[in-house]
C-alpha cells in the first residue's frame, strides 16, 4: 500500500509502498478514500524535521537530557547507533481519516465490512491506502455525510472538546483567537450553543469566513479588547478558546485583557504560555488546556485495549465526541465541505505538504487526501523488495518479526555487519516501520503477515515484538522448522510455555531466549572465577530498574506481564548462569503497595533453590535513586568472591587479600557475544543454552509471581509443562 511519511533527520515528506499494517482483535482495518491535512499539527512536524540537528536539540531539551543519560549509561557507540536509528526511521503523518472496512477484529461489536467509517488517532488514522484502528477510535458515517467530510471528525472532535471544556451556556459571548480549522469549526460549534462569537486572525480572509459563519468579525490591527468590552458592556467576554499555534505570548495575555471575571480560557491550540499574573489573578480567571480529542486520549486501557468509560460518568469520549461531530454534520448544523480549499492525491502528498510548508504561496484550510476509489478491497499481503541483490544461498538467512528501538539499536548493527548471514524478511505491526527499517539494514523484503518469514527464505527468526505474541511466534516458527530467537520472555505463563514446549517436542529446529546478561564478558569472568569451586554458590542481584509509567504496556497483564515476567527473568538466567545450575524452587515477596498487583508487583525480593544446592537472592526494585547504578552483582563461594557493577566494572576476590579488578571503557551487557554463540549455533544446528535451561529459567519467573501471590515457595517442576 501507499503511505505517506516524514524522515525526522532530513523533514523529507515522500509516498512509501509499505506492507498493509496487520489486524488484531480489538482493532478495524480500513481502507483510506480520505484524509485530512490538519496544517497546524503536521506543519509543526515538518518544521522539527527541516530543522539541523543542533536546532532540534535546542527545541527538545528533554530529549537531550535522555541521550546524555544514555550515553552515561550504555555509551556513545550504541546510543549514536539509537539515535540514527530514530532520525532515519519514517514517521507517520495524519490522524483524520474516513474510509471502508476491510475487516474486524474478532472483539470488535458493531462494525462490519463494508461500513463506512470516521477513523481518528495520530498512530493510526495516517495518509495510508490501509489503516488499522483501534476500535474505540472508529464511528459509522451516517448515509447522508461523504466520506470527505467525515474525514473531518477527528479534527472536529478536537474542537469540540474545546467547546466543552469552556462549558458554554445560552447567550454567552466567546472570543475565538485563531480561524484555522480548528477555530472555523469552533465558531460554528458556539453558534450551534447559542452564544455570540467574536473571531479574530490575522489573516482577513479567515474572518470574513468565520463572519458567514455567524461570527462578529474583529480584523487585523483592529483593538480586540475594545470591541470585547464594547460588545459586554464592557466586562469582558465569558471565554476565550485560543485555536492558534504561535510561539508568541500575546494570545495568552490577551485572553488576560478580554476575559471577564471568572471567565473562562481554554486553549486549545499550540501557544506560549507565560501567563501574566495581574489579570489573570485580579479576575480569578480559570484556564485549561484541552487534551486532543477528548476523555481516552493518552490511554491505552481505552485507546489500544478498547475499554470504553461508562457514559453515565464520562459522557463524552473521544469516540462519542466523533459521533456527535458526524450528527451535527448530518443534521446540517455544521458546515465543513465549504472549509475544503485543495484536493490531492495521495501521490501528490509531497506537493500537498509544499503548501502548508510556504513553498506554494496560494492560501489554504482545509486539505484533502484522496485515495483511489479502485483500489482492490481484497488486501494484499504479499511481501515488498527492499533490496536488488539477490538472496545468496550459502549465507545464514535471518527474518525479523518485531523492529522496535531495542532491535534496531541493539540487534541488528551487529547482525548487518556479520558477512556470514543475511538479512532476509522483516514484518512489523507497522507497515511503515517494516520498509523503513528494511531499507536501513538490508532487508531483503518486508511483509505484512509473519506467516510469511515462515517460508523458505529463512532459515531463523527473531522475534523482537510485544510480550503477549512470544509464545504463539516461537511455536509456530519450530512448527515450520525454523530456528527462533525470542527476545525475554519466553511466554507469559505456564499455559503459554506447554505450548512451545509441545511444539518443541517436534521440531528439530531450536529456540533461544535473548538472555544476554549471561554472555557478557565481565559475567564470563567471574564464572571463570570460580571454576574450580566445588561447594554450592551464594549470588545476590540487586536491581535498581527505576519507575515506568503505570500506562506503560509492559504493565498491562494481557500485553506486558509486568516487570518481574518482563525483565526479572533476565536475573534468574544469570543467577542461573553463575551457578552453573537450573532452579528446582522459587518463592517471592513483594512490597504491599495499594497500586500494584502482584503480577504488576515491581518492587520484589525473589529467592532461587538450585540443583547443586547454590542458593540467590534478587532484589528488584523500582522505586530507589536514578542516580544510584542500576545492577549490583555479588558472587561468593569456595573461599572466593566476585563483585560485577553495573556490567563496567568486575572484582574478584580470592583468600584474604587476593584482588583483581576490570574496568570496561563502556557497559557491556553481552547482546554482542549472545548474537556470535546463538549465530554459531544456528550453523551447527546446535542449543546456544541447554533447552532444560530456558524452560526451568522461563517457568521459575512465572512461578515467582504465582508466589507472590500465594504466598508459598513453588516448586520448579519441567514435568509439568508436558502435562505430567
Amino acid at each position: 500500500m501507499k503511505q505517506v511519511t516524514q524522515t525526522l533527520r532530513t523533514g523529507v515528506v515522500e509516498v512509501n509502498e509499505v506492507p498493509v499494517p496487520t489486524l488484531n482483535d480489538k482493532f478495524v482495518l480500513v481502507r483510506n478514500t480520505a484524509s485530512v491535512i490538519s496544517a497546524g499539527t503536521e506543519k509543526t512536524k515538518i518544521d522539527m524535521g527541516k530543522k539541523s540537528l543542533l536546532q532540534k536539540a535546542k527545541a527538545r531539551p528533554d530529549l537531550v537530557k535522555q541521550v546524555l543519560q544514555k550515553i552515561k549509561t550504555e555509551g556513545l557507540q550504541k546510543t549514536i547507533q539509537t539515535v540514527k536509528s530514530r532520525l532515519d526511521s519514517p514517521s507517520p503523518l495524519g490522524y483524520s481519516c474516513a474510509g471502508e472496512v476491510i475487516a474486524a477484529g474478532g472483539l470488535v461489536e458493531g462494525i462490519q465490512p463494508g461500513d463506512r467509517v470516521a477513523c481518528g488517532g495520530a498512530d493510526y488514522a495516517n495518509h495510508a491506502e490501509f489503516v488499522a484502528i483501534p476500535k474505540n477510535l472508529v464511528v459509522k458515517i451516517p448515509a447522508n455525510v461523504t466520506d470527505e467530510e467525515a474525514a473531518f471528525t477527528t479534527v472536529g472532535s478536537i474542537a469540540m472538546q474545546g467547546v466543552r471544556l469552556a462549558d458554554p451556556k445560552l447567550g454567552e459571548t466567546f472570543l475565538i483567537l485563531g480561524l484555522g480549522l480548528l477555530g472555523q469549526i469552533a465558531v460554528q460549534l458556539l453558534r450551534a450553543n447559542g452564544c455570540r462569537v467574536i473571531a479574530t486572525d490575522l489573516d482577513s480572509d479567515l474572518v470574513q469566513r468565520a463572519e458567514g459563519f455567524g461570527a462578529i468579525g474583529a480584523y487585523p490591527g483592529s483593538d480586540v479588547d475594545g470591541l470585547c468590552k464594547e460588545l459586554t458592556a464592557g466586562h469582558g467576554v465569558d471565554g476565550v478558546l485560543v485555536c492558534a499555534g504561535t510561539s508568541s505570548n500575546q494570545p495568552i495575555e490577551l485572553c488576560g485583557a478580554c476575559t471577564r471575571e471568572k471567565g473562562r480560557v481554554v486553549v486549545v491550540g499550540a501557544v506560549r504560555m507565560d501567563i501574566p499574573r495581574e489579570d489573570y489573578f485580579k479576575k480569578e480567571i480559570n484556564v485549561v488546556i484541552s487534551r486532543s480529542y477528548g476523555p481516552g486520549r493518552y490511554d491505552p486501557f481505552y485507546e489500544e485495549n478498547g475499554n470504553d468509560y461508562p457514559l453515565g460518568y464520562v459522557r463524552f469520549t473521544e469516540q462519542r465526541n466523533m459521533q456527535s461531530f458526524l450528527e451535527l454534520i448530518a443534521e446540517e448544523k455544521m458546515d465543513v465541505k465549504s472549509l475544503i480549499s485543495h484536493r490531492y492525491n495521495v501521490d501528490e502528498a509531497a506537493e500537498a505538504y509544499q503548501l502548508i510548508e510556504g513553498a506554494k504561496t496560494e492560501p489554504y484550510l482545509g486539505i484533502i487526501m484522496q485515495y483511489d476509489a479502485k483500489a482492490s478491497s481484497q488486501v494484499a499481503l504479499s511481501r515488498i523488495s527492499t533490496a536488488s541483490k539477490p538472496i545468496t544461498s550459502s549465507k545464514v538467512g535471518i527474518s525479523f518479526f518485531g523492529a522496535g528501538n531495542y532491535a534496531t539499536a541493539s540487534l541488528l548493527p551487529p547482525l548487518k555487519d556479520d558477512s556470514d548471514i543475511e538479512l532476509r524478511g522483516l514484518v512489523t505491526a507497522s507497515g511503515r516501520t517494516a520498509q523503513g527499517v528494511a531499507k536501513q539494514f538490508g532487508f531483503s523484503f518486508c511483509a505484512g503477515d509473519y506467516a510469511e518469514l515462515l517460508e523458505k527464505d529463512s532459515d531463523a527468526i527473531m522475534v523482537v515484538t510485544r510480550h503477549d505474541t512470544h509464545a504463539d511466534s516461537v511455536s509456530r516458527a519450530l512448527d515450520a522448522n525454523k530456528h527462533v530467537y525470542v527476545e525475554k520472555p519466553l511466554a507469559l505463563n505456564v499455559e503459554e510455555l506447554q505450548i512451545v514446549q509441545a511444539a518443541k517436542t517436534k521440531s528439530m529446529a531450536t529456540v533461544m531466549v535473548g538472555f544476554n546478561r549471561r554472555f557478557a564478558p565481565l559475567t564470563v569472568e567471574a564464572i571463570k572465577h570460580f571454576d574450580t569451586v566445588k561447594s554450592p554458590l551464594v549470588v545476590n542481584i540487586r536491581i535498581n530498574s527505576g519507575q515506568i509509567p503505570a500506562d506503560h504496556w509492559i504493565q498491562d497483564p494481557e500485553v506486558g506481564g509486568g516487570r518481574v515476567i518482563g525483565e526479572g527473568c533476565h536475573f534468574v538466567d544469570l543467577a542461573s548462569a553463575l551457578t552453573q545450575s537450573n532452579p528446582v524452587s522459587v518463592s517471592c515477596i513483594g512490597t504491599a503497595k495499594a497500586d500494584k498487583s502482584a503480577m504488576l508487583n515491581d518492587n520484589v525480593v525473589i529467592t532461587l533453590a538450585f540443583q547443586n544446592g547454590s542458593i540467590a537472592n534478587i532484589i528488584y526494585c523500582a522505586d530507589g535513586s536514578k542516580a544510584m547504578a542500576k545492577e549490583y552483582v555479588e558472587v561468593f563461594g569456595g573461599g572466593r568472591s566476585a563483585i560485577i557493577k553495573d556490567f563496567k566494572e568486575l572484582d574478584l576476590f580470592a583468600g584474604d587479600t587476593s584482588v583483581q579488578s576490570t574496568k570496561l571503557g563502556a557497559q557491556d551487557k553481552g547482546q554482542k557475544a549472545m548474537l556470535k554463540s546463538w549465530l554459531k549455533a544456528v550453523k551447527t544446528g546446535s542449543e546456544c543454552i541447554d533447552h532444560s535451561c530456558l524452560m526451568s529459567n522461563s517457568l521459575a519467573t512465572i512461578l515467582a509471581v504465582e508466589s507472590l501471590a500465594s504466598g508459598s515457595a513453588m516448586k520448579v517442576d519441567l514435568s509439568i509443562l508436558n502435562n505430567e
